[in-house]
């Protein structure tokens, strides 16, 4: 019989790229453990991904930003621009929409991962970010920008950042400012589901792991399925879509999935000795709980993750190269021959601070 004293917390992942929703997954198996209801708060993709790892949470359909981006990214700007009332009102509607879901479910917690609209004064509503900087391509819009983000997140009980405190940090200026919200913030450390394993045996030299919003993860993904077949080392692609077409590669050291669910991802992530993919935040760090060395290619026109590109760059954590100037034979070489500096990023302070906080 259920336990009608179980702590019901809602917790919701922003549905700009998936990485959002998968780095909630090591937040939900906490709560788990802790015999917390838990209920999702998703569109239908988030939750098809989510079902693949959990089959004890409650959903609820909430729609998202459905942000797009254009083909050309110098236009992403522009474009972001004309979709901001659209943003607004968005977050406007789920602000109303956690008011009637508390009462109606009787929530007693709400995490909101960069949902800025999942505030409430009934409830402590905690908000998951990394970019407390909001990246820009100029100083004052990015104080503008600061400035509009604090004010939304002042809103919420406490701030929760996927990073560690101090120096050695992984997002840089992202995620430690010089001026703080004005609410608590809390270092929980990364959240990453993956788990080292043992040492696994190597079958791919080389994994490539699509991933973000479109058009960019098509056109990358043309980039490389045009340069593959000069290369003669194995390769595993993962296209990081749910649903759509099959391609059957007729390479013989070519494998294509259209996507792995978390375990069969990790197994291939550990049984490859390079992994391609996105510099997105939720992907460096389930690499960097893996340790294994990368080449990031930032998504065109997203300005958090070129800069974390520079950072990861920089304390030679990963090697990066801008997607126009992406070659995959010489990006390969270049990898290759990188001094590869893995930080250990191994942390358990997420379940500590979790247990704490309930």
């Amino acid at each position: 019989m259920q336990n009608i004293n179980r702590k019901k917390v809602l917790i919701s992942p922003l549905d700009w790229g998936l990485g959002h929703t998968t780095r909630c997954i090591s937040i939900v198996r906490i709560l788990l453990d802790n015999e917390v209801s838990v209920i999702v708060a998703c569109n239908t993709e988030q939750k098809v991904l989510l079902q693949q790892e959990f089959n004890n949470i409650e959903f609820i359909y909430l729609n998202g930003y459905n942000i797009t981006y254009p083909k050309n990214h110098k236009l992403f700007p522009l474009k972001l621009s004309f979709q901001l009332p659209k943003i607004l009102l968005s977050i406007i509607k789920e602000h109303r929409w956690l008011q009637k879901t508390i009462d109606k479910h009787s929530i007693d917690v709400v995490i909101s991962d960069n949902r800025y609209g999942l505030y409430y004064s009934k409830a402590p509503c905690v908000f998951i970010t990394h970019q407390l900087t909001i990246k820009a391509p100029f100083s004052w819009l990015e104080y503008l920008l600061q400035q509009i983000n604090y004010r939304f997140i002042n809103r919420f009980t406490e701030c929760w950042v996927p990073d560690f405190a101090g120096e050695k940090n992984i997002a840089g200026l992202l995620s430690h400012p010089k001026r703080l919200p004005n609410i608590p913030v809390h270092y929980i450390g990364p959240l990453a589901r993956f788990v080292k394993d043992k040492a696994t045996e190597i079958r791919y030299q080389f994994c490539i792991i699509l991933s973000g919003p479109e058009p960019q993860r098509t056109i990358l993904e043309d980039i490389i399925l045009r340069q593959l077949p000069s290369i003669s080392e194995s390769f595993l692609l993962v296209r990081g879509k749910l649903g759509g077409k099959v391609i059957n590669s007729k390479l013989p050291n070519v494998t294509v999935k259209n996507h792995l669910k978390g375990t069969d991802l990790q197994a291939a992530i550990q049984a490859s000795e390079f992994i391609i993919t996105r510099s997105g935040y939720t992907s460096v760090m389930e690499l960097m709980a893996l340790q294994k060395k990368s080449i990031l290619i930032p998504t065109p026109g997203q300005t958090e993750q070129e800069y974390l590109a520079k950072q990861l760059m920089k304390q030679q954590w990963a090697w990066c190269i801008d997607q126009k100037d992406f070659n995959l034979m010489d990006s390969l070489k270049q990898a290759s021959n990188f001094t590869y500096r893995l930080p250990d990023t191994s942390t358990d302070l997420l379940d500590g601070f979790i247990k704490k906080f309930l």
